[in-house]
């Protein structure tokens, strides 16, 4: 049961939004939507990234990497099904879970988001040495960052608050 109430009203107009989004209201933004200031950050978030220069199947990626180390399983089942919609397939979605992928310039990017969340930020010149040797712009490396930053907050907010998963259910990996 969730820690905090599932609102299904809110002030800002924004559930109306994320409901014609997905079709529902996921219920991390219910959960959300209980602090007008904390939706409207997480939804702009979302809106600001979907525009930027990583294509959605890259940050649909980088989600479920970071779900999987913080042991999310609602953004881990969320970000799956959203990487699946971006054309992402199960064994990408899988091997993006554990950090990996086929791809250099993705598993570039995985590497990275896993040591920024595993080190708190503390990292190398050599991993952003690494994502520029792949071909990422410092336009693109600061935009992983970002979709780091916004996956730590919904992480933070599904797992304290314990969020009941409204998405298709994915095993965490054994760690």
């Amino acid at each position: 049961m969730s820690r905090v109430p599932l609102n299904t009203n809110d002030s800002t107009g924004l559930l109306a939004q994320i409901h014609q989004a997905f079709g529902a209201t996921p219920n991390m933004f219910k959960a959300v939507s209980n602090s007008p200031a904390a939706l409207k950050s997480m939804w702009g978030s979302f809106g600001a990234l979907g525009s930027g220069k990583l294509d959605a199947k890259l940050g649909e990626q980088i989600a479920v990497a970071i779900a999987d180390r913080n042991d999310c399983e609602y953004c881990l089942a969320a970000h799956t099904a959203l990487g699946r919609k971006a054309g992402a397939s199960a064994d990408e979605m899988s091997a993006a879970q554990a950090g990996q992928s086929s791809d250099p310039k993705t598993g570039a990017a995985l590497r990275f988001a896993i040591a920024v969340v595993s080190n708190r930020a503390r990292i190398d010149d050599e991993q952003v040495e690494e994502l520029r040797a792949v071909g990422f712009s410092d336009e693109e490396i600061v935009e992983i960052m970002a979709h780091v930053a916004l996956n730590l907050f919904t992480n933070y907010v599904n797992v304290a608050f314990k969020v009941p998963v409204d998405f298709p259910g994915v095993k965490l990996r054994a760690k």
